[in-house]
This record gives C-alpha cells, sequence and structure tokens, in this order.
C-alpha cells in the first residue's frame, strides 16, 4: 500500500466574500501546496470547517481535491466525519470510488458515544474499504477520550488502519504507548498545529497535519529534523510557536487567521470565514503582525 509521511496540511476551505464557496481558490491552494512539495493534502478536517459545508459542497471539493492530486503527483487524504455508521460507510465507499488515496476517520462525538458503539463504528467504516485508513483522535476539541488500547484491538482487525493522528495533550507519551502496544505495526501523524512535532518525531511519528498557510515552514523544520539537523530545526521550530501561540487559542480563531494568512500570500482570495466566525480586535491584529512579519520576511511571504 501507499506509504504517508511528512507534511499533510488541512486544507482551507475558501470562501467568497457572499460566504459560497471559491473553488477557484481551492484549486489554487492545493495546487500550492503539492506543488511546493507538500507529501499529501488532507480535506476535510477540522481546520477546514467540514462542519459549515453542505454534502453537495463536500462531494464537489472531494472530487476537486483527488483530481488536483492525480494531475500534479500528490497524495489525497479524505476524512469521514459523518455520526452515523451508515452514513459514513457510503461516504467512505464513495471517497475511495473517485480515487482518495487514503481515508481520515473521525470517530462520532456528538452524542459523546463510547464503548463498543465507537469501536464497532470505527470497525465497520474501515473494512467497508480497501484503501489505508488513519484514525483521528482529537480530545480536546471531541471531548472523546479513548485508550490506546482500543486502537490496539481495532488495528489487528482491521488490516488497512495503517494510520493514527494523534493530537491529544500530553501527544508523547500516548504516542509512544501506541506504537509500543501495535509493535510499530502503525505510523503515526500529530496534529494540534504541529506543537509537538519534534517531540513526536523522536519518538517515532512519520508526520505532521498543519494548517496550511505556513506550510513551508513545516517542510523546512521536518526536512532539518530528517537531515539529522535537529537542532536548527528546534530553532526553526521556535521562531513559529509564537504565532501558533497566539492565533491558536481556540478553533475558529487559527481558522480565521490561516485565511488571514493565506490571503495575504496570494494564495486564496479572502478571508472570509462562515458565521458564526471569530470575532478579532485592534489589539489581537496588531499583536498578530508583530509574530507574523519575521516569518514573512525570513519566507519572503
Amino acid at each position: 500500500m501507499l506509504e504517508i509521511k511528512g507534511i499533510c496540511p488541512i486544507i482551507a476551505t475558501p470562501f467568497r466574500e457572499n460566504g459560497e464557496v471559491d473553488y477557484e481558490s481551492m484549486e489554487n491552494l492545493i495546487k500550492t501546496l503539492i506543488q511546493n512539495g507538500c507529501h499529501g493534502v488532507t480535506l476535510f478536517g477540522i481546520a477546514g470547517e467540514y462542519y459549515k459545508l453542505c454534502d453537495e459542497e463536500r462531494k464537489k471539493m472531494a472530487l476537486l481535491t483527488v483530481k488536483i492530486c492525480k494531475e500534479n503527483g500528490g497524495t489525497s487524504i479524505i476524512s469521514v466525519t459523518d455520526h452515523a455508521t451508515e452514513i459514513a460507510v457510503k461516504n467512505a465507499i464513495i471517497f475511495e470510488e473517485i480515487g482518495a488515496d487514503c481515508l481520515m476517520l473521525l470517530p462520532p462525538f456528538f452524542l459523546k458515544r463510547g464503548g463498543d458503539a465507537l469501536y464497532e463504528h470505527m470497525k465497520e467504516v474501515a473494512q467497508s474499504v480497501r484503501i489505508p485508513v488513519m484514525v483521528q483522535y482529537a480530545p480536546e476539541q471531541t471531548g472523546v477520550a479513548i485508550a490506546p488500547s482500543v486502537f490496539e484491538k481495532l488495528t489487528n482487525e482491521c488490516q488497512n488502519i495503517l494510520y493514527y493522528k494523534i493530537e491529544c495533550k500530553p501527544a508523547g507519551p500516548y504516542i509512544s504507548n501506541l506504537l509500543k502496544l501495535t509493535e510499530d505495526k502503525v505510523k503515526i501523524f500529530v496534529g494540534n498545529a504541529g506543537f509537538q512535532l519534534i517531540e513526536a518525531l523522536d519518538r517515532g511519528a512519520v508526520g505532521v497535519m498543519p494548517g496550511c498557510s505556513m506550510f513551508d515552514v513545516y517542510l523546512d523544520i521536518y526536512q532539518k529534523y530528517k537531515l539529522g539537523n535537529r537542532n536548527e530545526a528546534i530553532d526553526l521550530q521556535n521562531q513559529l510557536l509564537p504565532i501558533l501561540n497566539h492565533i491558536r487559542q481556540n478553533v475558529e480563531q487559527i481558522i480565521s487567521f490561516e485565511k488571514r494568512i493565506l490571503k495575504r500570500r496570494g494564495i486564496i482570495k479572502t478571508e472570509y470565514c462562515r458565521k458564526p466566525s471569530y470575532p478579532t480586535d485592534a489589539y489581537f491584529d496588531e499583536l498578530f503582525d508583530e509574530y507574523y512579519e519575521p516569518l514573512a520576511q525570513k519566507y519572503s511571504w
């Protein structure tokens, strides 16, 4: 099966000023990510505002993502986020049929189901397709805690569950525990904007799924680390952390500022977010500029 590793950003959903999806900007965004070295792109992540999209939009976006990836030699990862098992299975099959390279599976969380129901949902969706599956573990956003032993059992029963995206806090011990339980059968990605990227790589993770606006910084950190320049990777990570710490105080906030950066870089046309969205203020924006400018100068944004 296809091996996925490295930097696989979450695709932001560009909107026009009237709130409609801007497919032209989306195409430019995906091409920019792939053509500049990202190892894959991820559609319908939490930072992609999937929860503000209708079914017709999701289908069109999935088709567009797969098409652009195939034309440009990129790897497409599409997330299944449905809370009903039957619908999740249908969409998993659809994404496989249109040519997705990998599925990411976000376990249902709306009613905080746990135990056997949650396990059976993940198992049934994974077994409905043949392509690789990545299970996303995001307890901070979903409010649903899952023990590593559950994922160990799931891995043993579903041969195509090859990846896990771990973004609990702290992520490090969980990553080490999961790799130990599965005897390194699975590959681990880290989320949470890559705050723990260096530690995660040290513990055996193979990549990160950050926001897409500063993809080149993450690529630089990852490449330095893989070349054995760990101290240089840490130094660059330390240049990224202040702006992440500022703009990632809640989900809607980082979505808003990811789009602001993408617009400033000329990658998308507007920074519009569907309502309800994050309300900023003058001081927050001024401080954002202070953190943004050093990176913008360094990378010629």
